[in-house]
């Protein structure tokens, strides 16, 4: 049945909800063992939860709603603050679920709180959550239950969430840019072929001279993007899409295609210094938290986000598992500058590695955005120039057989 209650908090504030329970009763002793003082509960009327397979459709929809890294940084300093303040953590979770807003995530947290009630560790119940939760994020967790820091581990991973999405947006702002003038141009070109250029082709049917090649190139597309075979080109554009999407998925083929993003005359060197910044403030952030350094970097070769950087952190790790350094199988790997290398030996021989790669993963946070910078006003000139000689090709095209017909003319 359907409720709707009113309910006190600790702090003294009203707040309204509602919720599902077998009876009123039930659900006054669930939020009683919450901590709410509860003022009112009533049945609600006609609900849209009264349609039949309303609920399964409802549940379908909200698995398919996307968790963000904001929801993430969110649910993180929610639950450190929680934590912190000692709030048992069965009851911590029971008040995160009741105000978390995405259902996907409300869903999953709540499916963590049946598993710890039902005797499993909180890392073990976040395992349970593939998808949601990142070996990164379980990793963290196991040693903040371990060495008994939950709450500083909780807070490290939401500075760390937070920087990956500050980190996320400079990249998308690096692409947005070119992308959307990119479509733009095409559009324009496109809408030029499709529409303008048909209705001078009468008018240079009548001419009764020679057309330039120029413009007969240009009726010939004309002609080709309104035919069929402009539909079959988008088709085998769209499955060429897809097979490269399979194929990406492969360890080969993310390799390759990584490679080949990080070797791009403009976006190479910007993929470059976005896969340092997140190796090192990740690699860092596991090691302040007290993870062991293999399984360290285990993780950080699982959430690199780069088949370059992970092949690279491979041979790191096999390294350090017989016995060597950090230091040593970087520098001999081209992908880490020297700064990079130079840095973690110092870490490594005064003990401080977690500071060090914190502030080398802030150096290139800094370069990610002189990078960006640089490549927006690098691009502007370069796309408008771009979109200048697009429309004026077409232009040129037009205008050439009316030329033509002036010097008969003369």
């Amino acid at each position: 049945m359907d409720f709707v209650y009113k309910v006190k908090d600790m702090s003294g504030e009203v707040r309204e909800s509602s919720a599902k329970a077998d009876n009123a009763q039930l659900l006054h002793a669930r939020l009683t063992a919450r901590g709410y003082e509860v003022l009112e509960i009533k049945e609600r009327g006609f609900s849209l939860a009264q349609i039949p397979y309303y609920a399964e459709m409802d549940a379908a929809i909200a698995r398919l709603e996307p968790i963000s890294l904001r929801d993430m940084v969110v649910f993180s300093r929610q639950f450190a603050a929680m934590i912190s303040a000692g709030v048992p953590l069965l009851r911590t979770l029971s008040i995160i679920v009741d105000q978390c807003k995405n259902r996907k995530l409300r869903g999953c947290l709540e499916e963590v709180r049946r598993s710890v009630e039902s005797g499993l560790s909180l890392s073990d119940a976040l395992v349970r959550q593939r998808g949601v939760f990142d070996k990164l994020y379980v990793s963290m967790v196991r040693a903040g239950e371990a060495g008994g820091f939950l709450a500083e581990v909780l807070t490290r991973l939401a500075d760390f969430l937070e920087a990956r999405q500050k980190l996320n947006q400079k990249v998308r702002s690096a692409m947005v840019y070119p992308s959307v003038v990119l479509a733009i141009a095409v559009l324009v070109f496109w809408v030029m072929l499709t529409f303008i250029l048909p209705i001078f082709e009468g008018l240079f049917r009548n001419i009764g001279t020679e057309l330039p090649a120029y413009t007969r190139f240009l009726m010939s597309l004309s002609d080709y993007m309104r035919s069929i075979w402009m539909a079959v080109f988008v088709v085998c554009s769209l499955i060429s899409l897809y097979f490269l999407k399979r194929y990406y998925r492969t360890e080969k083929g993310r390799e390759h295609i990584d490679g080949i993003f990080l070797s791009l005359p403009l976006f190479g060197d910007l993929s470059r210094k976005v896969a340092i910044a997140r190796f090192c403030r990740t690699f860092g952030t596991l090691i302040k938290a007290g993870v062991p350094m293999l399984s360290a970097l285990d993780v950080v070769k699982d959430t690199a986000g780069n088949a370059s950087i992970a092949r690279s952190v491979e041979k790191i790790y096999n390294e350090v598992r017989q016995g060597g350094s950090i230091s040593k199988p970087m520098a001999r790997i081209s992908l880490f500058p020297a700064m990079v290398t130079q840095m973690v030996a110092v870490g490594e021989e005064t003990g401080n590695l977690d500071e060090m790669l914190t502030k080398v993963a802030e150096f290139y946070d800094m370069e990610v955005d002189n990078s960006v910078e640089s490549l927006t006003s690098l691009l502007e000139p370069i796309m408008v120039v771009g979109i200048g000689g697009i429309v004026g090709s077409v232009v040129v095209g037009m205008y050439l057989p009316i030329f033509s017909v002036i010097e008969q003319l003369r």
